[in-house]
Protein backbone atom coordinates (compact mmCIF):
# COMPACT_ATOMS: atom_id res chain seq x y z
CA UNK A 1 0.00 0.00 0.00
CA UNK A 2 3.22 1.97 -0.23
CA UNK A 3 2.68 2.91 -3.89
CA UNK A 4 1.03 6.03 -4.46
CA UNK A 5 0.04 6.89 -8.32
CA UNK A 6 0.23 10.72 -8.94
CA UNK A 7 -3.17 11.83 -10.97
CA UNK A 8 -2.13 15.03 -11.86
CA UNK A 9 -3.87 16.01 -15.40
CA UNK A 10 -1.72 16.09 -18.28
CA UNK A 11 -1.97 18.92 -20.90
CA UNK A 12 -0.07 18.20 -24.20
CA UNK A 13 2.35 20.38 -24.99
CA UNK A 14 0.96 21.57 -28.48
CA UNK A 15 2.43 23.99 -30.73
CA UNK A 16 0.42 26.21 -33.02
CA UNK A 17 1.46 26.15 -36.71
CA UNK A 18 2.00 29.35 -38.48
CA UNK A 19 -0.97 30.99 -39.14
CA UNK A 20 -1.49 32.69 -42.50
CA UNK A 21 -3.10 36.00 -42.18
CA UNK A 22 -6.65 36.12 -42.22
CA UNK A 23 -8.27 38.27 -44.27
CA UNK A 24 -12.34 39.13 -43.60
CA UNK A 25 -13.93 38.90 -47.07
CA UNK A 26 -16.74 40.74 -45.50
CA UNK A 27 -14.56 43.61 -45.22
CA UNK A 28 -12.80 43.18 -48.17
CA UNK A 29 -16.15 43.30 -50.34
CA UNK A 30 -17.15 46.21 -48.54
CA UNK A 31 -14.40 48.15 -49.64
CA UNK A 32 -14.71 47.33 -53.33
CA UNK A 33 -18.45 47.43 -52.85
CA UNK A 34 -18.22 50.96 -51.37
CA UNK A 35 -16.05 52.49 -55.01
CA UNK A 36 -19.13 51.47 -56.89
CA UNK A 37 -20.60 54.80 -58.39
CA UNK A 38 -24.15 53.94 -56.84
CA UNK A 39 -22.80 53.03 -53.38
CA UNK A 40 -19.82 56.30 -53.77
CA UNK A 41 -22.94 58.65 -54.82
CA UNK A 42 -24.92 58.12 -52.17
CA UNK A 43 -22.19 58.34 -49.28
CA UNK A 44 -21.35 61.52 -50.61
CA UNK A 45 -25.03 62.44 -50.11
CA UNK A 46 -24.84 60.89 -46.71
CA UNK A 47 -21.42 63.11 -45.98
CA UNK A 48 -22.74 66.24 -46.98
CA UNK A 49 -25.89 65.86 -44.69
CA UNK A 50 -23.72 64.98 -42.09
CA UNK A 51 -21.50 68.04 -42.78
CA UNK A 52 -24.77 70.00 -43.13
CA UNK A 53 -26.36 68.73 -39.79
CA UNK A 54 -22.52 68.88 -37.75
CA UNK A 55 -22.59 72.53 -38.63
CA UNK A 56 -26.01 73.58 -36.94
CA UNK A 57 -26.14 74.11 -33.65
CA UNK A 58 -30.25 72.96 -33.39
CA UNK A 59 -31.47 70.85 -35.89
CA UNK A 60 -33.72 68.04 -36.25
CA UNK A 61 -32.40 66.48 -39.29
CA UNK A 62 -30.02 63.52 -38.49
CA UNK A 63 -29.30 61.81 -41.68
CA UNK A 64 -30.76 58.67 -40.96
CA UNK A 65 -32.56 58.05 -44.22
CA UNK A 66 -29.45 59.05 -46.24
CA UNK A 67 -27.07 56.27 -44.02
CA UNK A 68 -29.58 53.63 -44.45
CA UNK A 69 -29.51 54.06 -48.12
CA UNK A 70 -25.79 53.91 -48.62
CA UNK A 71 -25.35 50.94 -46.48
CA UNK A 72 -28.21 49.43 -48.08
CA UNK A 73 -26.08 49.83 -51.39
CA UNK A 74 -23.28 48.44 -50.07
CA UNK A 75 -24.53 45.51 -47.88
CA UNK A 76 -26.97 44.30 -51.00
CA UNK A 77 -23.26 44.53 -53.72
CA UNK A 78 -21.56 42.52 -50.72
CA UNK A 79 -24.43 39.76 -50.41
CA UNK A 80 -24.19 38.75 -54.37
CA UNK A 81 -20.57 37.49 -53.60
CA UNK A 82 -20.10 37.03 -49.54
CA UNK A 83 -20.72 33.16 -48.95
CA UNK A 84 -19.30 31.74 -52.26
CA UNK A 85 -15.85 33.25 -50.51
CA UNK A 86 -16.59 31.82 -47.33
CA UNK A 87 -14.72 28.55 -45.95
Amino acid sequence: MGNKVSMKPVIPNVKAQEEEELVDPQQTLRERCHELPKCTALHEKYTTCNDRVNSRTKTAEICSEELFDYLHCVDACVTKTLFSRLK
